[in-house]
């Protein structure tokens, strides 16, 4: 990895408490789309503690000209020194790293798991995929309480319109609770969930992202659902 220097462009907010940073874009840095990237908070003591280092999957994809991450903004010492931070700040990244990558064998269907916040590494895929339209089959299995809380919906429907090799199917778990309107899932992810999302597939590969324990329940409930290990990949967020 290396160090690289940048900025803050703009930050919105991409869903009920998750913010998305916009960073220019370093000469020379280049990533594969699911990667991720350190983020180091300027004046720190300390650089490579938790309070001043933090890693974020990259949101946009290769070809776009700024760097992107996304997190829930918790109350923790790194969160809030990075809610402080102005417009025009200086930073620090360190990256590229990471190997929840797509596999390059078209043929073979992707089945993307996210729960939250786990989806930042697969809209760098999506992007990717937007901007290189492929025949490869993929699929967007997405987990979350409540429309509101769900970053990038209206992306992702988008290119669900638009793409016919992609197919979202997004879950609404506490509708209850919710202002928004909602007709699609409302179940959690189980065994027959993931049966009927790929049901016609070609020989699918399997990417998980998320908190530790939903990573580690789909883990089980994809082999319920018949899947061999040897076909799933994941990435664990520690402290998102």
């Amino acid at each position: 990895m290396s160090l690289y220097k940048t900025r803050i462009l703009a930050r919105d907010e991409v869903a009920n408490g998750t913010m998305a940073f916009h960073l220019e874009k370093p000469a020379g840095f280049e990533f594969k789309p699911g990667q991720a990237m350190d983020v180091i908070l300027p004046g720190a003591a300390a650089p490579d503690s938790p309070d001043a280092r933090h890693a974020f999957s990259i949101v946009t994809a290769p070809h776009e000209n700024e760097l992107m991450f996304a997190t829930r903004m918790r109350d923790s010492a790194f969160k809030r020194a990075l809610r402080a931070l102005p417009i025009g700040a200086e930073l620090e990244i360190d990256g590229p790293f990471g190997s929840l990558t797509l596999h390059k064998n078209v043929g073979r269907a992707g089945v993307l798991i996210a729960g939250g916040i786990g989806i930042t590494p697969f809209m760098s895929m999506l992007r990717h995929a937007a901007a290189n339209p492929s025949t490869q089959p993929l699929t967007l299995l997405y987990s979350n309480r409540r429309p509101e809380d769900t970053a990038f919906l209206a992306e992702l429907q988008g290119y669900a319109a638009k793409n016919p090799s992609f197919r979202l199917v997004a879950t609404m778990t506490n509708m209850d609770q919710s202002a928004k309107p909602w007709d699609g899932p409302t179940q959690m992810i189980d065994a027959a969930f993931v049966q009927r999302a790929v049901e016609g597939l070609p020989s699918p590969i399997f990417y998980m992202s998320g908190p530790p324990g939903m990573v580690e329940a789909m883990a089980k409930t994809l082999v319920a659902a018949g899947v061999d290990d040897d076909d799933v990949r994941s990435e664990t967020f520690y402290g998102y």
